[in-house]
């Protein structure tokens, strides 16, 4: 089948979004001018950069209660962290996704136990296997279909790298006994557990 974006596609969901998959979750907390902590998941993110390390979040759409808390957060106070998602940590991450008022904790919604950060102040997740602490870069506004609403990627520099001791083997994270979890459109989720090696080719 074929669609013009804009035009009826007949089917009965946007297939859109499995389109591009799986998506990794950035689990973002961030802290507000007013001091509220806040914890979203965003399936619209990924590392964009290595050197230095950058990565990127994007919210989509319109809110219930406004804007998205964790971009703007980053923007007034220059911070973000990016918490793993893991197979393990399914049912919080997902309760942590409820549109919620900004001056709700998710941290105490989702009865998570948080862990203090080395160079940014907002908490972290502390069962996640790894955390990226973030200083925010610069956000790139994009054009949103919906009346009031806003689609904008959040880009920030990684100043920080946490890894669980235990999800280290052989000098590698071990992204197996970790199982992360990524997106895959509509309300459907996958687990990463199967590693495979292929070495890029040399030029003769």
């Amino acid at each position: 089948m074929f669609y013009k974006i804009g035009d009826p596609h007949g089917l009965p969901h946007d297939p859109f979004k499995s389109c591009v998959v799986p998506r990794p979750i950035g689990w973002i907390s961030t802290i507000g001018a007013d001091g509220a902590v806040n914890l979203a998941p965003y399936s619209f993110f990924n590392a964009v950069a290595a050197e230095p390390p950058m990565v990127m979040f994007s919210t989509n759409g319109k809110q219930a209660h406004g804007p998205k808390d964790s971009v703007a957060n980053a923007e007034a106070t220059g911070e973000f962290v990016c918490n793993m998602a893991a197979w393990d940590l399914r049912d919080p991450l997902n309760l942590t996704s409820t549109p919620v008022p900004p001056e709700v904790d998710e941290f105490e919604l989702a009865g998570l136990e948080t862990e203090p950060s080395e160079l940014v102040k907002p908490p972290r997740v502390k069962a996640s296997p790894t955390h990226l602490e973030c200083v925010y870069h610069q956000t790139l506004e994009l054009p949103c279909d919906i009346e009031g609403g806003r689609n904008a990627i959040c880009v920030g520099r990684v100043v920080g790298v946490h890894i669980q001791d235990e999800f280290l083997t052989g000098g590698k994270i071990d992204i197996a006994r970790i199982k992360p979890l990524a997106r895959l459109g509509y309300r459907d989720y996958t687990v990463a557990e199967k590693v495979l090696t292929l070495s890029r080719p040399k030029e003769d």
